[in-house]
């Protein structure tokens, strides 16, 4: 690996790990159980650890660090109480999965583009903006596998129903 790769890597790759800890959140919303609540309430700490990590290299007083800390804490605080709001019993019973992923989704963009906005960090903007856009993606996506699923079952129906013909008629002949 080269020493641009290298440096290309270590510098992106926390962005990276967002967006990937982001997929696995909305893929994992789809299940209930309290492994989806853990998973979005630690990735809250770590998406604040990596915005105060990248902030960090951008000021050279001990008071600006302290105040991108504590920012930082409070943003992501406010982030996580907002997901627990998202995970009361009383909301899982009138929100289904599908509106639960996408809710977590859109709030977690907004998340990450404030906290780069905080952090000035335009990678970080930049993170929230992609998740932000990918919110009617991921939206199509739910809403398509329904169909995609209809679609493959009538196909395989379909199918048997020429198999089994044509069988019945290989037994004629």
């Amino acid at each position: 690996m080269t020493n641009d790769a290298r440096h290309w890597l270590l510098r992106d790759l926390p962005y990276a790990a967002m967006l990937a800890l982001a997929v696995g959140g909305i893929v994992l919303t789809s299940f209930r159980g309290p492994t989806t609540y853990y998973y979005w309430m630690a990735l809250a700490p770590i998406y604040g650890l990596i915005c105060v990590v990248s902030g960090w290299r951008h000021l050279d007083t001990g008071a600006g660090h302290m105040q991108l800390a504590v920012t930082q804490a409070l943003h992501w605080f406010a982030f996580v109480a907002a997901m627990w709001l998202m995970f009361l019993p009383e909301v899982r019973g009138v929100v289904n999965d599908n509106a639960t992923s996408l809710s977590l989704l859109i709030l977690l963009a907004l998340g990450t583009f404030v906290a780069g906005v905080h952090a000035r960090v335009w990678r970080i903007c930049a993170v929230g903006v992609f998740l932000a856009a990918s919110v009617p993606a991921v939206a199509w996506v739910q809403e398509s596998a329904v169909l995609l699923l209809i679609g493959a079952v009538l196909l395989i129906v379909v199918g048997l129903v020429f198999w089994w013909m044509w069988r019945r008629e290989s037994g004629r002949a």
